[in-house]
């Protein structure tokens, strides 16, 4: 946002009431996220800008704000759009109306199918939106070296989109492994951007690891599930994000760590939540809520989620209601329940019209999935020991166990055992440059027939798929790359629900509502199959992902995380 002067000295005149503000919202209460107060005065603004709050101003556009608290727009701190199933566009309506009127995004996910295609069509997108959505560049595309992605991004080619508007810095550094290696590579994309903002990504790491990990600048982490490792991190000056997605909740374990003394160096984030969730419960809105429930202090839950985010990205024209800061704005009917009445961004009212006329932006990757038809036969897994590794499924996070099962053996071939919860799972290689399968066995699905398959499998987003039988597991990925991509149920040998999702595998082309709708069908046949889990293609989605403990699984096989080593068939 650019200023002249003939600006500044409109600001001043409409602060210093000498005319009217463009807008007021009068006699109302608003939350001091740096006093903790809830303070009464009318809120005045001057084009994108607040310039009073605390007197008495009167306003070209009033809004009467009796009996609402008006507090900063929420950030979002850490997001990939690509997991709500939806176009950045169709996010940005999704979202903007519950409050959320900044989003800080990695598309590590489209990035990892497209490289940078992708790359460019978040940061064309960005340009786009009616909440300010900026993009962090993905740093690990791959992840890792233990799988096959589409693409790969080094060093020179983030570099090239650095100092795009857009961009704030480097997004999550999810090969920690590769840190503590100094491996080359990963030393470079961090040398890049010294001096700039690099965000983390180190479930679990702590001790000398961990200072390991934040002496290379790194400022921030999202995948901290216990208070103990929140505040092992506090500690060491790191930045905690409180996530709280389709599948990862933290809010629950993390709301005790909030508290006047933390919060300035707190954020939330939902890095990965879909539009049924979003419908059903919200967005940051839900997050706040949530906190709020569980006992921690509302002022503070609130200067987490709108302040200290801001800072944390070095975002210092919002997250205030005070002079100088940026118009976004949230009125609330309740401040505890995070009741959202109506969201003011940059100076405007948000309703249907805020989405207007901007910019489309042409779909890309509509042919993302090279996978050849398969056959029964690709599913087989040969004989091995009598005791397998297993990968242990933890509803509601993806952290997963590393178990040792006897896995039972028939015609010399290894099968899945539904009466104890032991389904087959398998990863096939999709973006064409080879054909490698990773076959293995999961607890935690169950269902006792059928088979689920999806094109997100994060973060190479290969074709992963868990069965009770190789027959369904056959139809659902034959299925999967009709649809270019997607969700799919498969029960009996018959499809009994689906998410075409063309745009890289990862998004659908339709309005989020529609998205919703389907997704809402899906579950029902999901549960009707017998799987108890609340979102299971997103925790299916999550087991192809080699950085997160302690066991997973990839096109080449099973991965022991924490030795960060192939399992030997």
């Amino acid at each position: 946002m650019t200023v002249s002067r003939d600006d500044l000295k409109t600001r001043i005149g409409q602060a210093l009431g000498e005319a009217k503000a463009d807008l007021v919202i009068k006699n109302t209460r608003f939350l001091n996220v740096v006093t903790g107060e809830i303070a009464e005065g009318d809120i005045a603004v001057c084009g994108e800008v607040i310039v009073g709050t605390y007197e008495s101003y009167d306003g070209v556009e009033e809004i009467d704000g009796r009996g609402l608290t008006v507090v900063p727009g929420f950030i979002d701190t850490h997001v990939h759009c690509e997991s709500t199933c939806v176009t950045p566009q169709e996010f940005d309506r999704c979202v903007l109306p519950r409050g959320t009127t900044t989003a800080i995004c990695d598309p590590h996910e489209i990035c990892n199918v497209l490289g940078e295609q992708g790359l460019r069509y978040f940061l064309d997108s960005a340009g786009g939106t009616a909440l300010d959505l900026f993009v962090q560049l993905s740093s690990c595309v791959p992840a890792t070296e233990l799988e096959t992605s589409g693409a790969r991004l080094e060093a020179p080619d983030l570099i090239r989109h650095m100092d795009h508007p857009r961009v704030l810095g480097l997004a999550e550094f999810m090969n920690f492994p590769g840190v503590f290696h100094k491996v080359d590579g990963v030393l470079d994309k961090l040398a890049a951007f010294d001096g700039r903002h690099i965000d983390g990504h180190a479930p679990l790491v702590s001790g000398k690891e961990l200072n390991a990990y934040l002496s290379c600048g790194i400022r921030n982490c999202h995948e901290t599930t216990s208070a103990a490792e929140a505040m092992e991190k506090l500690r060491k000056g790191m930045q905690v994000l409180i996530r709280d997605g389709s599948v990862s909740k933290d809010v629950h374990a993390l709301a005790e760590v909030i508290s006047p003394e933390t919060s300035p160096f707190l954020g939330f984030c939902t890095d990965d939540r879909n539009p049924l969730d979003i419908a059903e419960e919200g967005h940051m809105d839900h997050l706040i809520r949530s906190a709020i429930r569980l006992g921690a202090p509302v002022a503070h839950v609130y200067r987490a989620a709108t302040w200290s985010a801001a800072r944390g990205f070095r975002l210092y024209d919002r997250g205030l209601v005070a002079p100088g800061h940026r118009a976004d704005l949230v009125l609330l009917d309740d401040l505890e329940d995070c009741a959202v009445n109506r969201v003011i961004r940059n100076g405007r009212v948000v309703g249907p019209h805020s989405f207007d006329g901007l910019p489309a932006v042409t779909p890309v990757g509509l042919d993302s999935v090279k996978l050849e038809p398969v056959a029964e036969e690709d599913f087989a897994v040969p004989a091995g020991g009598s005791v397998q590794s297993v990968i242990g499924l933890e509803p509601g996070r993806i952290l997963t166990e590393h178990r040792r099962i006897e896995v039972p053996v028939v015609g010399g071939r290894m099968v899945a055992d539904p009466s104890r919860d032991l389904l087959k799972i398998c990863v096939f290689a999709r973006h064409g440059s080879n054909r490698n399968i990773g076959r293995g066995f999961v607890q935690g699905f169950g269902f006792a027939e059928g088979a689920l398959a999806s094109s997100v499998g994060h973060d190479s987003h290969n074709i992963c798929v868990v069965g009770a039988s190789d027959a369904d597991m056959r139809i659902a990925v034959n299925w999967l790359i009709e649809l270019q991509g997607g969700f799919v149920a498969v029960r009996d040998g018959k499809v009994v629900g689906e998410l075409a999702l063309p745009l890289a595998g990862l998004m659908s082309l339709e309005p989020f509502e529609t998205v919703e709708a389907k997704l809402r069908t899906l579950r029902a046949a999901v549960r009707a199959m017998g799987c108890p889990l609340a979102e299971p293609f997103l925790q299916l989605a999550f087991l192809p992902l080699p950085v997160i403990p302690h066991l997973k699984i990839t096109d080449r096989g099973m991965v022991d995380v924490d030795r960060f080593e192939l399992i030997a068939a």
